[in-house]
Formats: C-alpha cells, structure tokens, sequence
C-alpha cells in the first residue's frame, strides 16, 4: 500500500503530510519522504529506556517495506571463523557474476548496534545486478554485547577472507572493493585508513553511503536535522554509548574518520549525502577531505533526501540515485 501511495502526485503528497514543502536554507524536503515522514512520525521514542534488543526488532519490521528483491540473484551463506568465533558471510551472484568477476564487502547500518544482514538483503542483491559484481554481506557482531572495535575487527577479517579465498569464491582478488551504509560507512572508511596504516591490501574502491565520520556530533547538520527526519541526534547519542567503552575514543581515526590527519592514498570512494540528514556535514566533509589529499571522489549530493535512502527503492526517485552510485563504483571497481 505505501509503495502505491508514494506514486501519487507531489503536490497531493504534500497535502496528505499536512504542511508545506519542508525547506531548510535552499533545501527542500523531497515529498514522498515528507510524506513517508508524517506516516512514522509516532515511531519516535524515549532513548533513555529502549534497549537494543526493542530496538532491532522495531528496526527489522520498519525494513518489511521494501522494494521486490530482484529476480536473477541467488545468494548462499558462509560461517567464517573470527577471532575465536564465527560469523555469517552472505555472498550474492547471478549470471552476470562470471569467473574472475569483481566483488564488493558490504557492511550493513544500523549505528553498530541494530540491523543484520536481513535488514539489508534487498540493498545488496539491487548491489550485485547493477554492479555486476559479487556481493558479499557481513553479519558482523552488534553493540552494546560486542564494543569497539570488535565490529570493525570483524569486518576486517571478513574482507580479508574474500581476498584470501578469491580463487575459490571466483572473484578477481585485484577488484575487491568496500562498502557501507550509516555505521557501515564508518566501518569501510576506518577500515580503509587502518589496512593502510598497517599496510595490508587496500580495497579496490569504498562505498561510503551517508557515513558516520566524526562521533564528536558537533556538525550544523546535527542541530539542524536533530529530530523529525527518520534518523535524529538522540539515536545518534544513544548509538554512540552504545558503541564507545569511552567518549575518548571518538578521538580515534579508527572510530572518527574525519579527524585522521592523513587521508591520502585511499581507494577513489564513491561518497553519497543526504541533505536532510544529521550526518550530512560530516559525510561532505569526509568526501571534500578525501578529494583534497589527492583521492578519486564521486560526492553525490541528494540535496532532498533523508538518512537511509538507500533502503527505500519505493520511493520515487531513489533507484535513479541508486543507479547513479552503482555507475561510478563500477567504473572505479575495474
């Protein structure tokens, strides 16, 4: 049904969400999402009491409306060892995934805390057929149970089985690029400055879907989108605690991104924004510092959009944005 309500004309949407076209600066609120907004503005909540767990099962419901998976893309599991222990490894494939073909890790949002591999499974197969490419999708483990940096030495590891298994998994080891959404985002830019600190093969490209790049939270954009635009500052502090074992460590380039003080010699990152979102100035920043340190930028700006568009193919306009992203990451993955 709200896939069905969301073709309807701007104007009307607008006049179902009960206001005017919502501007801030030059900006204006695209209207499905400002009606999509209106249609869970009574799913904001007291962070204070919600546990993780009340959290991810609301989150993995909200993920129910998506677009149809798309047709011709198989997937299997893997259980990799880390660390002591395993984790799932979703790998997707279609006919187009030939031997030798290149991949991409993927690391899921969620704030580190919520989401899985579930909550993602629409994004990553629409992932594989328009990037041609195998996908690989880590289910790595959640805070508060797992802190940092478990998350981040999980998703390591897990990149670091597909380079090692490439043969076996069919994949070119030379085109293993990494990607992410939200927290994922964060995951794959500290990701890429760690393996490079530490020397190790860098991924091919990175991915970096509106990224958390700075856990300082002292953005314009933070104060600015603070509530009423699907993600708000609350969560984003609720994450945080949840996340950090202290407030010190937003210091680490390796939880924050956006303080490293040397960036250059990256993988070129295909950067995309949303400007109705409390990450937006970080993510425009971390794409802007990437580009000044001598790095090959795609910085996609969707001046209308809300946090975690790329898991709302219903909404008009988002495959088209999608499709843009894929393009870029594919040129910069051969």
């Amino acid at each position: 049904m709200i896939k069905l309500l969301m073709m309807l004309p701007n104007w009307l949407l607008l006049k179902l969400s009960g206001k005017k076209q919502i501007e801030i600066g030059k900006r204006k609120l695209h209207p499905p999402f400002q009606f999509l907004l209106k249609l869970t503005e009574n799913l904001v909540t007291d962070f204070e009491t919600l546990t993780p767990d009340q959290f991810r099962a609301g989150y993995l419901e909200q993920n129910r409306i998506a677009p149809k998976f798309p047709s011709g893309i198989d997937w299997k599991d893997h259980q990799i060892e880390v660390s002591g222990t395993k984790i799932l490894v979703r790998e997707y494939y279609s006919p187009q995934t030939k031997e030798g073909c290149p991949a991409l890790v993927y690391f899921h949002g969620g704030g580190w805390v919520i989401g899985d591999i579930e909550t993602h499974h629409q994004l990553t197969g629409y992932l594989c057929e328009n990037l041609e490419a195998k996908v690989f999708s880590v289910d790595y483990r959640l805070s508060p149970e797992e802190k940092y940096p478990v998350p981040l030495d999980d998703c390591d590891q897990a990149f670091e089985w597909v380079l090692n298994n490439s043969d076996a998994l069919g994949v070119d080891k030379n085109k293993i690029a990494a990607g992410g959404d939200s927290a994922g985002g964060n995951l794959t830019a500290a990701l890429c400055i760690r393996r490079k600190k530490e020397n190790k093969t860098l991924p091919k490209a990175q991915l970096l879907l509106y990224p958390v790049t700075d856990l300082h939270l002292q953005t314009s954009s933070i104060d600015e989108c603070a509530e009423g635009f699907f993600l708000t500052k609350a969560a984003m502090e609720w994450f945080r605690k949840h996340y950090l074992n202290s407030l010190d460590e937003m210091k680490d380039p390796f939880v924050s991104p956006l303080v490293a003080e040397d960036l250059s010699n990256l993988p070129p990152a295909v950067v995309s924004t949303a400007g109705f979102d409390p990450l937006r100035d970080e993510g425009d920043e971390y794409a802007k510092k990437l580009s000044s340190s001598g790095n090959n930028v795609f910085h996609q700006e969707n001046h209308g959009y809300i946090h975690g568009f790329a898991n709302m193919g219903y909404i008009p306009g988002v495959p088209q944005v999608l499709n843009e992203i894929c393009s870029n990451l594919k040129e910069m993955m051969k």
